[in-house]
């Protein structure tokens, strides 16, 4: 075992100059993994490429479809299909024209009979939506569209690999920790979610809903759909968690947020309408 390797005997931590350097390299892979999102402009930790990112996703995909099958829960009303392929199909148009790196993306939807309220899309463009957020909230063309158009712009602004990058910073994090401080502090690891990942988290789904506004408008669908939604949601969610622990922004300022966004993207609405 190399000298810089040896743990002192007295108190099982690394030497100290082991420590340092330890520090520095976790220092500097955390500094070179920033990466400017070409979308947004802001800058975000990325330790997953993106090829890695839609390998993970794509595998996620096919389990959840094929449980999703097994169960007799995948939609099969070709109706309700067509309806929400139609509304996607024309916000994928719009992520391309956004970001064009997600014009070959292997896009896919499923439509899922489940009661959750819920629907999501990972890096590469995999996609679902539940039925119980179309059911219980009534929802119109243009809510679904914001809706998706929400969840694409988690996709195209790389919040995927970001949260993965994320979780895999706050495991080696909690991991050199042990080692300087000679004690497990991987049992830390819920309290490192609420201090890392929440707030950026956070970050996210504002953002998201800014980007996804928009997508929703170039598409030709009412940006005021996005207020109604949320105003629908609030309805059905009735308790609202504390936004310090929650991963969404608080909803009633999100409302005052998209209501902001309105004016903004009435114009690019009434143009793609015309």
């Amino acid at each position: 075992m190399e000298p810089d390797q040896q743990y002192n005997k007295g108190t099982h931590m690394l030497k100290p100059h082991t420590n340092k350097i330890l520090i520095a390299v976790l220092g500097c892979t955390l500094l070179v993994a920033c990466e400017t999102n070409p979308v947004s402009g802001r800058q975000q930790l990325v330790l997953v490429s993106e090829e890695q990112a839609q390998q993970a996703s794509a595998q996620a995909y096919s389990q959840t479809l094929a449980e999703a099958q097994g169960k007799g829960r995948l939609n099969t009303d070709a109706a309700l299909n067509a309806r929400v392929r139609r509304i996607t199909d024309r916000l994928i148009v719009q992520a391309g024209n956004m970001y064009p790196e997600s014009r070959s993306w292997k896009w896919s939807i499923a439509v899922i009979d489940e009661p959750k309220i819920n629907a999501w899309a990972m890096p590469g463009g995999k996609m679902a939506i539940y039925t119980g957020i179309i059911e219980k909230l009534s929802l119109s063309d243009d809510e679904i569209a914001q809706i998706m158009g929400h969840e694409i712009s988690h996709a195209i602004l790389g919040h995927g690999r970001e949260r993965m990058s994320r979780a895999m910073a706050t495991q080696g994090g909690l991991q050199l920790g042990s080692v300087l401080s000679g004690r497990d502090l991987t049992a830390l690891g819920p309290v490192a979610t609420v201090a890392l990942n929440l707030p950026n988290s956070r970050n996210a789904e504002s953002e998201a809903d800014r980007y996804g506004v928009e997508l929703a408008a170039r598409a030709g669908y009412d940006p005021r759909a996005a207020v109604t939604l949320w105003e629908k949601m609030i309805r059905a969610s009735g308790n609202n968690p504390p936004q310090f622990l929650s991963t969404h922004p608080n909803p009633d300022n999100r409302i005052q947020a998209l209501q902001a966004l309105v004016p903004r993207m009435m114009p690019i609405y009434e143009q793609a309408r015309g």
